[in-house]
C-alpha cells in the first residue's frame, strides 16, 4: 500500500547538504521530510572530501553543529606546490590573516549531522528512493517506493543525477577536462601535515591528510584509465617519482585502502529553482576535487537554502527565496573558476611536447608568486581558505603563455 505523507519541507538526499538543511530547517521549526535511497550505514561509511573551508566550520558552529568538527578535526594552514623537484610552501593561513581548514572525514560529518537531525526531529528515512518530483509550482509530490509526499517546498540534494533534471532538462552547461584522477586511500607512516601537490612531465600528483595514519593519493591518468590497472606498486612508484626528491620528506605511502578514478568535470545548472523545488550539491553544480570545494560549496548552497525557507514558512518574507537561484549561480562558477585555474596550475596542457622545461617553469614562477605576501598571494590564500571574504577568484592563478 501506498503510504501518503505531508511536509513543509521534502529533502532528497542525505548527504552533507541535505542534512544541514534538515537540521537548520528542523531547529527553526519547519517540518521536515528526509528521504533517503541508501542505507544508513552507506551512507556513513562512504569516504570522500576531508577538507572543510574556514565558513563551513564557522556556520556549522554557529548553529551546534561542529561538535565532532571541533573535537577530532585537525587545524591545516598550509601547503606544498613541487615542480622541478622544487618545494614552494604556501602558508595561506598567514597570507589570508589567519583562516584555514579542518581537516576531518566527510563520512564522519555525515555521521555527526544524522545524529543532530534526529535531535532536531527531522530524522532521515533511509531506504527510501524517490522516483519522481511533480506539480513544482503547486505544491511538489514525491513519488517513491509505496511513498506519496506532498509537501510545500522540495530541496533536491541527490547528485548530479538529480530526478529533477526530467523538470528542466538542457539546464546544465559542463566540460569534460582531458585526463581523470586516480583517488587511493593509503595508509601513511606517520600523519601528513599539510596538502602537496606535484606538477611534473609524466602528470600531476597530490597527497591530502586525512585523519590518523590514513591519506589520500591522487594520480593524473589518461581519460577512462581503470583502477584496476594501478596495482599498489606502480602507484608508489609513480607518486615518489612525480614528487622527485620531496618524496624522501613525506610520510612513506603503504597499504592502498581504497582505490577508483574519478572523472575529471566540472558542470553548473542555469536554474537551480523550478518553482518550488530548489536545487543543491551536486544537484546544482559538480565540481573537480582541486581545491577541495564540492562539499562546501555543497555546504553553502544548504545554508542558502534553509535560510530562504525558514524566512519565508516562518517569518513571511519571499525577498531571500527570491534571490536564491541567482546567488547560487553566482557563486557555484566563481568556485568553478577557482577550480578550473588551479587545475591550469597543477596540470601541462595537452601537446606540452617532448621538452616541457618552458611549461613547468612557468608553474614554478606562479607558484612562488602564490606563496608571496602580496594581492596575488592573499586572493589565492582567501579563497583556498574559504574565508568567505570577498577576492578575485581569477587574481592568482591568471593563464600565461602556453595554458
Amino acid at each position: 500500500m501506498t503510504r501518503r505523507l505531508t511536509a513543509q519541507v521534502g529533502i532528497v538526499g542525505a548527504g552533507p547538504a541535505g542534512l544541514v538543511a534538515a537540521c537548520v530547517l528542523g531547529r527553526a521549526g519547519i517540518d521536515v521530510l528526509l528521504l533517503e535511497k541508501d542505507s544508513r550505514a552507506e551512507i556513513e561509511g562512504r569516504a570522500r572530501a576531508g577538507l572543510v573551508e574556514h565558513r563551513v566550520v564557522e556556520y556549522l558552529t554557529d548553529r551546534g553543529l561542529a561538535g565532532g568538527l571541533l573535537a577530532d578535526g585537525v587545524r591545516h594552514g598550509w601547503c606544498d606546490m613541487v615542480c622541478e623537484g622544487r618545494r614552494q610552501r604556501i602558508d595561506y593561513a598567514a597570507l589570508s590573516g589567519g583562516f584555514a581548514h579542518r581537516v576531518y572525514p566527510q563520512q564522519a560529518l555525515v555521521r555527526d549531522l544524522v545524529a543532530r537531525a534526529e535531535a532536531a526531529g527531522s530524522a532521515p528515512r533511509f531506504g527510501h528512493a524517490v522516483r519522481a518530483v511533480t506539480d513544482v509550482r503547486d505544491r511538489p509530490r514525491l513519488f517513491g517506493d509505496a511513498l506519496e509526499a506532498v509537501c510545500d517546498y522540495v530541496l533536491c540534494c541527490d547528485g548530479p543525477a538529480t530526478l529533477a533534471e526530467d523538470l528542466a532538462p538542457g539546464t546544465a552547461r559542463g566540460f569534460r577536462y582531458p585526463y581523470d584522477w586516480l583517488t587511493a586511500l593509503v595508509r601513511v607512516d606517520r600523519p601528513v601535515e599539510g596538502v602537496v601537490y606535484a606538477v611534473h612531465a609524466d602528470g600531476f600528483a597530490g597527497l591530502m591528510p586525512r585523519t590518523g595514519q590514513r591519506a589520500r593519493l591522487y594520480l593524473q591518468v589518461p581519460c577512462e584509465d581503470r583502477a584496476e590497472h594501478w596495482d599498489a606498486e606502480r602507484v608508489r612508484a609513480a607518486f615518489r617519482a612525480r614528487t622527485g626528491a620531496v618524496a624522501d620528506g613525506l610520510p612513506a605511502v603503504g597499504e592502498i585502502l581504497q582505490s577508483g578514478v574519478l572523472r575529471m568535470r566540472g558542470m553548473v545548472r542555469d536554474r537551480p529553482r523550478l518553482g518550488r523545488v530548489l536545487l543543491a550539491g551536486d544537484a546544482a553544480h559538480v565540481l573537480t576535487p582541486s581545491g577541495a570545494k564540492g562539499l562546501n560549496l555543497a555546504v553553502a548552497d544548504a545554508a542558502d537554502a534553509a535560510h530562504a525557507l525558514v524566512s519565508l514558512l516562518r517569518d513571511g518574507s519571499a525577498t531571500a527565496l527570491a534571490g536564491y537561484a541567482r546567488r547560487r549561480v553566482t557563486e557555484a562558477w566563481q568556485v568553478q573558476e577557482f577550480s578550473d585555474r588551479l587545475l591550469t596550475l597543477l596540470h601541462l596542457p595537452e601537446g606540452a611536447g617532448a621538452d616541457p622545461r618552458f611549461l613547468l617553469r612557468l608553474r614554478r614562477e606562479r607558484m612562488r608568486h602564490l606563496g608571496r605576501p602580496g594581492p596575488r598571494g592573499a586572493a589565492f590564500a582567501h579563497w583556498y581558505a574559504g574565508s568567505g571574504r570577498d577576492a578575485d577568484p581569477r587574481g592568482p592563478l591568471t593563464p600565461g603563455p602556453g595554458d
